[in-house]
């Protein structure tokens, strides 16, 4: 037999597969584009031989069973091409809070940024926008990109630079946060720049 001859739902099957793989290794695998085509032209040649029995057969008869077979691939087909993109936004949906909302750390990261399709870092920055749109209306009161994982005990709190980042607006005014300086600032205002590593909470 040759080796190029597959059955319908193969390249399915790999997308799956690949899914199940960033799982079980917990990470972001690079966006398989050739893969995700591939399927998707399987699908058109799919769709036109099912064009072509629905033309061709009697309804006192019923449907062939070929037509049966192929209406069953490209709806399975549908089904993995929407679970490995389901799969992947619920990552990169992940991966955004766990760096605190930080769009500039997901997207300047030559790693992160070369295993996303053009279309996911549309919509990364478009869930940023909504995100950052309803965090404005209750900035003052609770920031919503905080971690929820080990929730603060006060409201302010004493901090280590270990990376420069910057003048950062605070209650206080601006503070411009340098390599091995110390702070007390309230939490709301830095709890990002923890997240992301640039500050470090003095114990």
């Amino acid at each position: 037999m040759s080796s190029d001859i597959r059955q319908f739902g193969d390249l399915a099957t790999q997308l799956v597969m690949e899914s199940r793989r960033s799982t079980q290794t917990d990470t972001l695998l690079k966006y398989n584009d050739s893969l995700v085509r591939s399927l998707i032209r399987e699908q058109r040649d799919l769709e036109k031989a099912a064009e072509s029995l629905e033309s061709g057969y009697n309804e006192e008869q019923g449907p062939p069973p070929a037509l049966l077979i192929i209406q069953t691939a490209i709806s399975r087909n549908k089904r993995c091409l929407l679970a490995y993109h389901s799969h992947r936004i619920d990552r990169l949906r992940d991966l955004y809070w766990t760096v605190g909302g930080a769009m500039p750390h997901i997207l300047s990261d030559q790693e992160i940024r070369s295993k996303l399709s053009p279309h996911e870092v549309d919509y990364i920055r478009q869930y940023n926008s909504s995100v950052m749109e309803f965090r404005s209306e209750f900035s003052h009161e609770l920031d919503i990109t905080a971690s929820i994982t080990h929730p603060p005990k006060d409201l302010h709190v004493l901090v280590h630079v270990v990376k420069d980042c910057g003048v950062i607006q605070t209650e206080l005014g601006s503070i411009d946060f340098q390599k091995g300086q110390r702070f007390m600032v309230r939490r709301a205002d830095i709890e990002h720049l923890i997240v992301q590593g640039y500050l470090e909470e003095v114990s």
